[in-house]
């Protein structure tokens, strides 16, 4: 079995998002399962010198983008045991940023038209190719446009990825002729065309043989108005190709018993250690210290999305009433940066609001919390609430895609569970959902036996690597 995985980033080379630990940890799982999986993206400027000083450059040529001529490169490096091949276009792709440029639906169309024009320059001829979200959604449609009188490409299979459908690469769509190359039929037919603009994630979902999405509740979500971002009925016309399977973590990086982050390493049978982190990381942020004080994290990006409104709504009343430390860490909005500024402001000796990215203090953040607050408003999977879980930090979670596929309500009579769940996107329900961990976080052994569970969980990416590979075979089959 041979698959080809196209990401716009992977660790560690590029980061901004949750596809890049997509891309950096499931390859190695599934080689793992003797599937023989390569991944190319593209040679941004901001890769580190030490892994493009490592790089193997195998071929120079030129690519057709309409009517110009680019030029086009590729580079290969093996980390892990895997492949990484890297498109390399100065002009596109040695810029500070990744994203967000005027020309972003040329140089992604560019990246995408490459990935199937490179193959002959591989010497891998993949049985499968996994696309992921909108920056490669093209690649289905190149495909099948481009390349079906090439015998070498007619058993190529395709499976698309959505991780986030909020972001579907929308654009102009003067496009279609003047940078995609593509006959207008293409654009009036509907394939392209939304909303009188082209849609490169739509044509990745048209021409793609199966589709897939980060957990299966999301999967199902996405095939209502509410989650379907204006793409759910042609996600409902697909749904016999619909699959979702649920994200994991990279055991080897998130593993709280050798992460040099942390302030004292640690696991599931060693819980005063992590209440060595606890303190560690309240004298670092200037809290007062206490083992016994409960401690509540939000590490995330500071967007609507993530239901800040809810914590809006409902943390000063919290603060008042209950005896816990709240520590945030992340950017995004300038309201809600500034809102959790004056947050710590107003109370100072329980909050800390670190308005920046740091994966240092993450790490000792999922270390040293013992709640790990998530009141998605969606959530297609979500990372945070499996790597607290990992640390053994118990997520509170708003039952919506991945958050209801990873954390199940626990119940004390039963003693089974790993986290506190809320159904309704409800400031209250929120709060009164807080307020059941923290009664149970006063029962030591209660509280304790809730960190095993919430350890035990199997999230590496064992299993999921295991369902991908069935749906690769099944791919193949059809």
């Amino acid at each position: 079995m041979k698959v080809l995985y196209v990401a716009s980033e992977a660790v560690p080379f590029v980061k901004t998002g949750g596809l890049a630990d997509v891309a950096g940890s499931l390859p190695k799982a599934l080689l793992k399962e003797d599937v023989d999986i390569r991944v190319i993206m593209p040679k941004y400027g901001a890769i580190a010198k030490e892994y493009i000083e490592q790089m193997e450059h195998v071929y120079d040529g030129e690519l057709e983008v309409a009517w110009r001529s680019k030029y086009v490169g590729l580079d290969k490096l093996e980390k892990d045991g895997v492949t990484y091949y890297f498109v390399d276009n100065q002009e596109y792709f040695n810029r500070e940023g990744f994203y967000g440029y005027d020309d972003d639906a040329e140089r992604f169309s560019f990246f995408s038209r490459a990935v199937l024009n490179l193959l002959p320059a591989m010497d891998f001829w993949p049985d499968v190719i996994h696309s992921n979200d909108w920056h490669a959604g093209l690649v289905n449609v190149f495909l099948k446009l481009e390349h079906m009188e090439d015998e070498r490409y007619q058993n190529i299979k395709t499976l698309y990825t959505i991780h986030n459908l909020k972001y579907q690469g929308v654009f102009p769509k003067d496009i279609m002729q003047d940078v995609l190359g593509l006959d207008w039929k293409y654009f009036n037919n509907g394939d392209l065309e939304f909303f009188d603009a082209v849609n490169f994630m739509k044509g990745g979902i048209i021409y793609s043989d199966y589709v897939s999405t980060v957990s299966k509740t999301y999967a199902q979500e996405i095939q209502y108005e509410y989650f379907g971002e204006h793409l759910d009925g042609l996600l409902r016309s697909r749904r016999d190709d619909l699959f979702g399977i649920v994200n994991g973590i990279d055991y080897d990086v998130y593993n709280p018993m050798t992460d040099k982050n942390l302030f004292e390493t640690y696991d599931v049978d060693s819980q005063d250690r992590k209440m060595d982190n606890k303190v560690a990381l309240q004298k670092m942020l200037g809290l007062p210290e206490g083992r016994r004080t409960p401690v509540v994290a939000l590490v995330s990006r500071l967007v609507a999305a993530k239901g800040l409104d809810l914590i809006v709504r409902m943390m000063d009343e919290i603060l008042m009433h209950e005896d816990i430390q709240f520590v945030v860490l992340g950017t995004g909005d300038k309201e809600y940066e500034d809102w959790f500024k004056g947050l710590a402001w107003r109370f100072p000796h329980k909050v800390s609001a670190n308005i920046k990215f740091s994966n240092e203090l993450a790490q000792r953040i999922y270390a040293g919390a013992d709640i790990f607050l998530m009141p998605s408003n969606y959530e297609p999977c979500g990372i945070g609430q499996i790597v607290a879980m990992r640390y053994g930090t118990i997520p509170v979670v708003r039952e919506t895609g991945g958050l209801k596929d990873t954390v199940q309500q626990y119940d004390k009579y039963t003693q089974t569970g790993n986290g506190f769940v809320f159904s309704d996107y409800n400031a209250h329900e929120m709060m009164y959902s807080l307020k059941r961990a923290l009664s149970s976080y006063e029962n030591y052994e209660e509280w304790n036996h809730i960190v095993h569970n919430a350890m035990a969980t199997d999230f590496s990416w064992n299993n999921s690597a295991k369902e991908y590979k069935k749906l690769y075979e099944q791919l193949v089959n059809k």
